[in-house]
């Protein structure tokens, strides 16, 4: 545990389910875990206990609603049928919420709606991405995200190998379901007879929603606030002149109106008390990250890509690559969009900052 994690109160301890387990965070809050091919090896999604009453208006269904499911592969839905069989006792899925459109999140969503004839809850925003992803039509690989790459410096080989990858997200969500229920900021769900209200956040995703119950003091923060790791934001194709670190860190604070006591469920790592003390951290790295690249661009203009190592001081793989490459443009961007970096296209090409003044 580094030093920064010591200030965070894992109050439920260390231990993590099992594939195909869960265990109890809650009354009524089940966790379980899903695996990924990444180096940021797992999802965690919640089941909450839940009650439907049917259409025509008679018996109310017992279930249970699912929030973020992992992504479609084999052994993903293998965890989800023990998860069925087992932890949930055999009773229905009645909803499948997902925080947002990212693959990890929403990739088995049209599995589970189909099976369970349950409908996705999700932001408009982030359907509509996710749609527009899995039909091949937006980024995430391929000639575009190619070409955005090359304009910030990244090397030959390294955007002749993004380019090839035209078919990243629709491996990981092959479908999204055709029809959903929106979520909006401010809006209210009923889950089990609690309340549950939604809290928008930008930057990580188009329109991210988190989910809290303030009776159970419980906060389902999706990727908007982690406990060891820093959300990745992004500069992305279909948005090249976007500030979206602006936007998230506009987000986390807002969520300092929710109680600091409160126990936050995040998408990846431990459940955790010490939410504001999260977001203070989460602040002063991104402070840090904005002094490192205002010091590096006073020495000489830089692209995007001059500045990952300065940004990030270990060895990364393509995937890993590409994550850093957006941040590193999205650090730019929100000092550029400030007015403390200058933005000039270089005779190559390239994009370049340098202090401004």
């Amino acid at each position: 545990m580094n030093a920064l994690e010591s200030q965070l109160d894992y109050c439920l301890g260390q231990a993590t389910p099992e594939p195909g387990q869960a265990i109890e965070v809650a009354p009524g809050i089940l966790w379980a875990r899903m695996k990924l091919p990444f180096q940021l090896n797992h999802i965690n999604v919640w089941m909450l206990r839940d009650e439907a009453a049917d259409d025509a208006g008679g018996a109310v269904r017992q279930g249970w609603s699912i929030v973020d499911c992992g992504i479609d592969d084999a052994s993903t839905r293998a965890a989800w049928e023990t998860l069925f069989a087992g932890a949930l006792g055999g009773l229905p899925v009645l909803r499948v919420i997902v925080t947002h459109m990212h693959p990890d999140h929403i990739g088995l969503a049209h599995w589970l709606c189909e099976r369970w004839n349950a409908r996705l809850w999700i932001s408009s925003t982030d359907f509509n991405v996710a749609r527009l992803a899995s039909s091949g039509a937006a980024g995430f690989g391929g000639p575009l995200s190619a070409a955005f790459m090359a304009s910030h410096g990244m090397r030959s080989d390294a955007v002749a190998a993004v380019g090839s990858r035209s078919n990243y997200y629709r491996e990981l969500v092959p479908a999204v379901p055709a029809s959903y229920r929106r979520l909006l900021d401010g809006g209210r769900l009923q889950i089990g007879g609690a309340d549950w209200a939604c809290h928008v956040g930008y930057g990580h995703a188009p329109e991210h929603m988190a989910l809290h119950c303030d009776a159970a003091r419980v906060l389902i923060s999706g990727d908007m606030v982690l406990p060891r790791i820093s959300t990745n934001v992004s500069v992305v194709d279909v948005e090249p002149e976007s500030d979206p670190l602006t936007l998230y860190l506009d987000s986390i604070e807002r969520m300092r109106s929710i109680d600091a006591g409160t126990l936050v469920l995040p998408s990846h790592g431990l459940p955790f008390k010490g939410l504001h003390t999260r977001i203070d951290q989460l602040q002063a790295h991104h402070a840090e990250r904005f002094a490192e690249v205002l010091e590096a661009c006073a020495e000489a203009p830089l692209s995007a890509f001059d500045l990952v190592p300065v940004l990030f001081k270990r060895a990364l793989d393509l995937h890993q690559m590409t994550f850093a490459m957006g941040e590193s443009i999205a650090h730019c961007h929100a000092l550029w969009l400030k007015g403390k970096l200058n933005r000039r296209i270089g005779a190559d090409g390239a994009i370049r900052f340098s202090t401004a003044g």
